[in-house]
């Protein structure tokens, strides 16, 4: 449709506004995302005695976390430091220049 072919001559929407006049949000994702108030005295279910359920708790979350991460084999392991010792090596060559040309043009300035 062109501007010309919108009703009401209105011009034609951009971005990501709706076309039409249907709403993508339905009433049980809000009511998913809605923030349960708790009144003082009242606890939440699955809840400690602190934040993060205090220190003796700490231990084992670190234990159940860890298994969960996903470790680099060693051929990934070699593929990453090869390329961060290329990239460190491009960004010095790049300061290193950039240095250098500043020293020559601000040495051809000054000296006469």
């Amino acid at each position: 449709m062109s501007d010309e072919q919108q009703p009401s001559g209105a011009p034609r929407p951009t971005g990501k506004r709706q076309l039409t006049g249907a709403t993508t949000t339905s009433s049980a994702a809000y009511e998913d995302k809605r923030v349960v108030r708790v009144e003082a005295g009242e606890e939440p279910a699955g809840s400690q005695d602190g934040p993060g359920g205090g220190v003796a708790a700490f231990p084992g979350e670190v234990a159940s976390e860890m298994k969960k991460v996903v470790w680099p084999t060693g051929k990934e392991m070699v593929q990453y430091t090869i390329v961060t010792f290329m990239f460190l090596l491009i960004l010095t060559a790049l300061v290193w220049s950039v240095d250098t040309l500043t020293g020559l043009g601000i040495e051809a300035i000054l000296v006469p």
